[in-house]
């Protein structure tokens, strides 16, 4: 099957792509932010789309390796970026959050390049000390450091959720590289606590737990989004009450075309898509690590690792918040949600798997066939 992952993902892929579209034509023609355009969001996400169908075609062609050569590049330019979110008349506040840059009307989340930049290093980092991942201090100590660098940078701004994010795939990522797995559960228990810490530090944070622990009192403010999702589900049920037809898009639901675009598919689609679209994301989870595990070398299998780690759990926290299962964190459904900087930070991590699929079973299979026709037409003395 592995030699058909590649086409099964980039199918998956396509058709949360549609349904994505299809959402947000649905939705976003309600959101306070239209500018009195029904098309706004769909006209801005279809030129993101663009430019990640570009970008996820380019890294497919790409070698792979390339990343590893260039990492320290793209380290610093995610560095730089995040560090412009608190630059006045550049960095721009929304929600209490500094977690965007703007210019001329264009706007860019530093944390989505952020994320692929830790991967790299990551996966440069530990196939160049193959023989010291289990050590303190090299497979432990220093790769930490640095994404801590970026890590730091990112809980500034009061994103704590993609501070999360990062830190679950860098433990990943350290895992499958061979670090000490004690090592690694008294971090994750270490930082577990450190973001509790952190939310219970800020207010608006700290209302957010609260009304996760108690969403039916707090339905008015810090649980509305949560309680009006259920309500989403509720209406829905198993058949959904039509595209077009759902009712909480209509100033009920915050965000309903961002980050709680789940609910609204549940609710006009019904329960069976919203199982369509976690089926395609355990196909996408299952197919990128049977692209990863069959990389050609190290790199290529903890790169592969951490873009597919990445997806599935961004997925799954969205997931989880969507159906109160877990507090609320403004991390957008992969290929579905409105967000141009997502949407095309996770067709180039696409594309990036696409490439190691390539040069892992494409070329091999090439060769080899080169190799056999050679033997055949080679002369008998």
């Amino acid at each position: 099957m592995h030699r058909k992952s590649a086409y099964i993902l980039f199918l998956a892929v396509l058709v949360m792509l549609v349904i994505g579209i299809v959402m947000l034509f649905s939705t976003s023609a309600f959101a306070k932010d239209s500018h009195n355009d029904v098309y706004f969001f769909v006209k801005r996400q279809a030129v993101w789309l663009g430019v990640g169908l570009l970008v996820c075609t380019i890294a497919a062609f790409m070698d792979y390796h390339f990343w590893a050569r260039t990492w320290w590049i793209w380290f610093a330019v995610a560095a730089a970026a995040l560090a412009l979110c608190f630059v006045p008349h550049i960095g721009m506040r929304i929600n209490g959050s500094r977690r965007w840059i703007g210019f001329g009307g264009f706007t860019l989340q530093p944390s989505e390049m952020a994320k692929l930049a830790s991967v790299f290093f990551l996966a440069f980092w530990f196939s160049r000390n193959e023989k010291n991942s289990a050590r303190f201090l090299k497979g432990f100590v220093i790769p930490l450091a640095v994404v801590s660098i970026l890590l730091a940078l990112i809980v500034t701004e009061v994103d704590l959720g993609t501070t999360s994010l990062i830190g679950a795939t860098a433990l990943v990522m350290m895992f499958v590289a061979g670090t000490n797995p004690i090592i690694l559960g008294i971090l994750s228990l270490s930082g577990v606590a450190g973001i509790l810490f952190v939310a219970i530090a800020i207010p608006e944070r700290m209302a957010r737990l609260t009304a996760f622990l108690h969403p039916e009192l707090y339905k008015d403010d810090a649980g509305l989004q949560q309680m009006q999702a259920l309500i989403a589900w509720g209406s829905g049920g198993i058949e959904g009450l039509g595209l077009g037809n759902g009712r909480q898009k209509m100033m009920y639901l915050p965000y309903a075309h961002t980050d709680f675009i789940f609910p609204m598919i549940g609710e006009e689609l019904g329960l069976r898509v919203s199982l369509v679209v976690v089926f395609l994301f355990l196909v996408i989870i299952v197919c990128g690590t049977m692209i990863a595990l069959h990389a050609k070398d190290r790199f290529g299998l903890l790169l592969g690792s951490g873009i597919v780690s990445l997806l599935a759990l961004q997925a799954a926290v969205n997931i989880g918040v969507t159906t109160s299962l877990l507090p609320n964190k403004g991390l957008p459904l992969p290929f579905i949600s409105y967000g141009g900087s997502n949407l095309a930070a996770c067709l180039f991590g696409v594309g990036i798997l696409l490439s190691i699929y390539r040069r892992g079973v494409l070329e091999p299979a090439a060769n080899n066939r080169r190799t056999t026709m050679q033997v055949r037409t080679t002369p008998r003395i």
